[in-house]
Protein backbone atom coordinates (compact mmCIF):
# COMPACT_ATOMS: atom_id res chain seq x y z
CA UNK A 1 0.00 0.00 0.00
CA UNK A 2 1.57 3.29 -0.92
CA UNK A 3 2.19 5.62 2.07
CA UNK A 4 -0.40 8.33 2.70
CA UNK A 5 2.90 11.30 2.72
CA UNK A 6 5.48 10.35 0.80
CA UNK A 7 9.96 11.22 1.69
CA UNK A 8 11.08 15.09 0.39
CA UNK A 9 12.02 15.35 -3.01
CA UNK A 10 14.88 17.59 -3.70
CA UNK A 11 13.68 18.42 -7.62
CA UNK A 12 17.01 20.56 -7.92
CA UNK A 13 18.91 17.71 -7.56
CA UNK A 14 16.88 15.50 -9.45
CA UNK A 15 16.22 17.39 -12.66
CA UNK A 16 19.19 20.10 -11.88
CA UNK A 17 21.64 17.32 -12.96
CA UNK A 18 20.07 16.33 -16.00
CA UNK A 19 19.60 19.66 -16.62
CA UNK A 20 23.56 20.47 -16.32
CA UNK A 21 24.37 17.15 -18.43
CA UNK A 22 21.70 18.79 -20.80
CA UNK A 23 23.59 21.82 -21.14
CA UNK A 24 27.20 19.68 -20.87
CA UNK A 25 26.11 17.82 -24.45
CA UNK A 26 24.57 20.94 -26.27
CA UNK A 27 27.19 23.28 -25.76
CA UNK A 28 30.52 20.98 -25.00
CA UNK A 29 32.19 18.94 -26.73
CA UNK A 30 30.13 15.52 -26.78
CA UNK A 31 31.37 14.78 -30.58
CA UNK A 32 35.25 14.56 -29.73
CA UNK A 33 34.20 11.88 -26.81
CA UNK A 34 32.43 10.08 -28.84
CA UNK A 35 34.72 9.46 -31.91
CA UNK A 36 37.29 8.79 -29.21
CA UNK A 37 35.57 5.76 -28.18
CA UNK A 38 34.53 4.57 -31.28
CA UNK A 39 38.06 5.04 -33.10
CA UNK A 40 39.15 2.78 -29.76
CA UNK A 41 36.59 0.31 -30.76
CA UNK A 42 37.19 0.10 -34.31
CA UNK A 43 39.94 -1.90 -36.30
CA UNK A 44 40.18 -0.15 -40.09
CA UNK A 45 40.52 -3.80 -41.55
CA UNK A 46 37.50 -5.86 -39.43
CA UNK A 47 35.19 -3.04 -37.97
CA UNK A 48 33.59 -2.70 -35.13
CA UNK A 49 34.90 -5.06 -32.59
CA UNK A 50 31.76 -6.21 -31.31
CA UNK A 51 29.46 -5.90 -34.71
CA UNK A 52 29.86 -9.76 -35.98
CA UNK A 53 29.62 -10.92 -31.61
CA UNK A 54 26.78 -13.58 -31.29
CA UNK A 55 26.86 -12.98 -27.79
CA UNK A 56 26.20 -8.86 -28.49
CA UNK A 57 23.72 -9.31 -31.01
CA UNK A 58 21.72 -12.55 -29.95
CA UNK A 59 21.92 -12.39 -26.17
CA UNK A 60 22.77 -8.61 -25.10
CA UNK A 61 20.35 -7.12 -27.46
CA UNK A 62 18.05 -9.09 -28.73
CA UNK A 63 16.96 -11.18 -25.76
CA UNK A 64 17.92 -9.21 -23.36
CA UNK A 65 15.52 -6.48 -24.76
CA UNK A 66 12.65 -9.11 -24.92
CA UNK A 67 12.99 -9.64 -21.37
CA UNK A 68 12.95 -6.24 -20.35
CA UNK A 69 9.49 -6.46 -22.70
CA UNK A 70 8.06 -9.45 -21.29
CA UNK A 71 8.70 -6.89 -18.05
CA UNK A 72 6.30 -4.16 -19.00
CA UNK A 73 4.21 -7.25 -20.59
CA UNK A 74 3.81 -8.64 -17.18
CA UNK A 75 3.25 -4.91 -15.44
CA UNK A 76 0.66 -4.35 -17.59
CA UNK A 77 -1.32 -7.08 -16.90
CA UNK A 78 -1.27 -6.93 -13.21
CA UNK A 79 -2.37 -3.97 -13.59
CA UNK A 80 -5.46 -5.18 -15.49
CA UNK A 81 -5.95 -7.78 -12.88
CA UNK A 82 -5.59 -4.72 -10.01
CA UNK A 83 -9.05 -3.64 -11.15
CA UNK A 84 -11.04 -6.49 -10.55
CA UNK A 85 -8.42 -8.53 -7.88
CA UNK A 86 -9.58 -7.12 -4.73
CA UNK A 87 -5.89 -8.52 -2.77
CA UNK A 88 -4.01 -6.28 -5.69
CA UNK A 89 -6.25 -2.62 -5.26
CA UNK A 90 -3.88 -1.29 -2.86
CA UNK A 91 -1.07 -1.44 -5.66
CA UNK A 92 -2.80 -0.32 -8.63
CA UNK A 93 -1.67 3.17 -8.65
CA UNK A 94 2.38 1.63 -7.86
CA UNK A 95 1.55 -0.63 -11.18
CA UNK A 96 -0.28 1.72 -13.37
CA UNK A 97 3.03 4.34 -12.50
CA UNK A 98 5.10 1.34 -13.60
CA UNK A 99 2.77 0.51 -17.05
CA UNK A 100 2.99 5.06 -17.87
CA UNK A 101 6.90 5.23 -16.64
CA UNK A 102 8.07 2.23 -19.05
CA UNK A 103 5.33 2.89 -22.00
CA UNK A 104 6.68 6.68 -22.35
CA UNK A 105 10.00 5.99 -21.69
CA UNK A 106 10.27 3.95 -24.89
CA UNK A 107 8.01 5.07 -26.94
CA UNK A 108 9.44 8.31 -27.49
CA UNK A 109 12.95 6.95 -29.41
CA UNK A 110 10.91 6.02 -32.39
CA UNK A 111 9.41 9.56 -32.89
CA UNK A 112 12.38 11.27 -31.87
CA UNK A 113 14.85 8.95 -34.34
CA UNK A 114 12.32 9.96 -37.04
CA UNK A 115 12.36 13.43 -36.31
CA UNK A 116 16.81 13.79 -36.06
CA UNK A 117 17.70 11.89 -38.80
CA UNK A 118 21.14 11.12 -37.02
CA UNK A 119 23.11 8.53 -38.55
CA UNK A 120 25.00 5.58 -36.39
CA UNK A 121 29.07 5.21 -36.52
CA UNK A 122 29.01 2.23 -38.65
CA UNK A 123 26.91 4.70 -41.07
CA UNK A 124 29.68 7.20 -41.51
CA UNK A 125 32.24 7.32 -43.63
CA UNK A 126 34.82 7.57 -40.90
CA UNK A 127 33.79 3.71 -40.20
CA UNK A 128 33.39 2.52 -43.76
CA UNK A 129 30.00 3.59 -44.11
CA UNK A 130 28.59 6.19 -47.29
CA UNK A 131 27.32 8.88 -44.71
CA UNK A 132 28.65 12.37 -43.29
CA UNK A 133 28.70 13.29 -39.80
CA UNK A 134 26.71 16.32 -38.89
CA UNK A 135 25.76 17.30 -35.08
CA UNK A 136 22.74 17.16 -33.53
CA UNK A 137 22.05 20.89 -34.10
CA UNK A 138 23.28 20.96 -36.95
CA UNK A 139 21.40 20.27 -41.01
CA UNK A 140 21.75 16.70 -42.23
CA UNK A 141 23.92 16.10 -45.24
CA UNK A 142 21.90 15.04 -48.08
CA UNK A 143 21.48 11.07 -47.97
CA UNK A 144 19.24 8.74 -49.61
CA UNK A 145 18.76 6.95 -45.99
CA UNK A 146 18.15 9.26 -43.62
CA UNK A 147 19.66 7.68 -40.01
CA UNK A 148 17.76 6.75 -37.42
CA UNK A 149 20.09 6.33 -34.07
CA UNK A 150 19.43 9.38 -32.07
CA UNK A 151 18.90 8.90 -29.06
CA UNK A 152 19.67 5.24 -28.34
CA UNK A 153 16.51 2.90 -28.36
CA UNK A 154 18.14 -0.42 -26.97
CA UNK A 155 19.89 1.76 -24.28
CA UNK A 156 16.04 3.07 -23.29
CA UNK A 157 15.16 -1.10 -22.30
CA UNK A 158 17.92 -0.60 -19.37
CA UNK A 159 17.16 2.80 -18.50
CA UNK A 160 13.97 2.95 -18.36
CA UNK A 161 13.92 0.76 -15.12
CA UNK A 162 14.59 4.11 -13.53
CA UNK A 163 10.70 3.29 -12.54
CA UNK A 164 11.53 1.05 -10.06
CA UNK A 165 13.20 3.09 -8.08
CA UNK A 166 10.32 5.15 -7.73
CA UNK A 167 7.78 2.83 -6.78
CA UNK A 168 9.93 1.73 -3.87
CA UNK A 169 11.28 5.25 -3.02
CA UNK A 170 8.64 5.89 -0.65
CA UNK A 171 8.04 2.55 0.92
CA UNK A 172 11.63 0.50 0.74
CA UNK A 173 14.13 2.98 0.64
CA UNK A 174 17.03 1.02 0.41
CA UNK A 175 16.14 -1.51 -2.14
CA UNK A 176 14.78 1.88 -4.38
CA UNK A 177 18.62 2.60 -4.09
CA UNK A 178 19.77 -0.70 -5.14
CA UNK A 179 17.08 -1.17 -7.95
CA UNK A 180 18.47 2.46 -8.98
CA UNK A 181 22.09 1.15 -9.16
CA UNK A 182 20.81 -1.88 -11.21
CA UNK A 183 18.89 0.36 -13.98
CA UNK A 184 21.77 2.27 -13.90
CA UNK A 185 23.80 -0.32 -14.70
CA UNK A 186 21.69 -2.22 -16.92
CA UNK A 187 21.70 0.58 -19.32
CA UNK A 188 25.31 1.17 -19.15
CA UNK A 189 25.84 -2.12 -20.13
CA UNK A 190 23.03 -2.10 -23.16
CA UNK A 191 24.85 1.04 -24.32
CA UNK A 192 28.45 -0.35 -24.83
CA UNK A 193 27.26 -3.26 -25.98
CA UNK A 194 25.69 -1.68 -28.82
CA UNK A 195 28.61 0.70 -28.50
CA UNK A 196 31.11 -2.02 -29.68
CA UNK A 197 28.90 -3.04 -32.44
CA UNK A 198 28.98 0.84 -34.03
CA UNK A 199 25.08 1.21 -33.25
CA UNK A 200 25.57 4.16 -31.71
CA UNK A 201 27.80 6.89 -30.07
CA UNK A 202 28.36 7.54 -26.03
CA UNK A 203 25.97 10.18 -26.58
CA UNK A 204 23.31 8.76 -27.64
CA UNK A 205 22.79 6.72 -24.84
CA UNK A 206 23.36 9.08 -22.35
CA UNK A 207 20.71 11.34 -24.09
CA UNK A 208 18.80 8.32 -23.61
CA UNK A 209 19.35 7.82 -19.76
CA UNK A 210 18.54 11.26 -19.50
CA UNK A 211 15.24 11.31 -20.98
CA UNK A 212 14.20 8.21 -19.18
CA UNK A 213 15.19 9.84 -15.81
CA UNK A 214 12.98 13.01 -16.72
CA UNK A 215 10.32 11.01 -17.94
CA UNK A 216 10.10 8.57 -14.72
CA UNK A 217 10.55 11.71 -12.46
CA UNK A 218 7.82 13.17 -14.08
CA UNK A 219 5.04 10.39 -13.67
CA UNK A 220 6.27 9.65 -10.31
CA UNK A 221 5.27 13.30 -9.54
CA UNK A 222 2.07 13.18 -10.84
CA UNK A 223 0.71 9.71 -9.81
CA UNK A 224 2.52 8.43 -6.79
CA UNK A 225 4.54 11.95 -4.99
CA UNK A 226 2.65 12.56 -1.95
CA UNK A 227 4.72 16.12 -0.34
CA UNK A 228 5.40 15.08 3.31
CA UNK A 229 3.74 16.80 5.83
CA UNK A 230 4.60 19.97 7.42
CA UNK A 231 3.73 21.92 10.71
CA UNK A 232 1.14 23.35 9.37
CA UNK A 233 -0.87 20.10 9.18
CA UNK A 234 -1.28 19.20 12.38
CA UNK A 235 -2.76 22.87 13.57
CA UNK A 236 -6.41 22.53 13.98
CA UNK A 237 -8.41 25.32 13.21
CA UNK A 238 -9.50 27.58 16.17
CA UNK A 239 -13.49 27.33 17.08
CA UNK A 240 -15.59 29.64 16.30
CA UNK A 241 -16.59 32.19 19.20
CA UNK A 242 -18.75 34.11 17.11
CA UNK A 243 -21.59 31.30 17.34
Amino acid sequence: MPPSRCRPLSMSWAIGIPLAIIIALLLGSAHQIDFALADAMYQPDIGFIGKHSAFLEDWLHVRAKNVVILFAILCIAFWLGSLFYQPWHAHRRQLGYLVMALALSTAIITPLKALTAVHCPWDLTRYGGEETYTSLLSERAPTLKPGRCWPAGHASSGFSLFALYFVFRDTRPRLARGLLIGALALGSVFSLGRMLQGAHFFSHNLWTAVFDWLICLGCYRILLYRPPATAGDFIQPAPDTNT
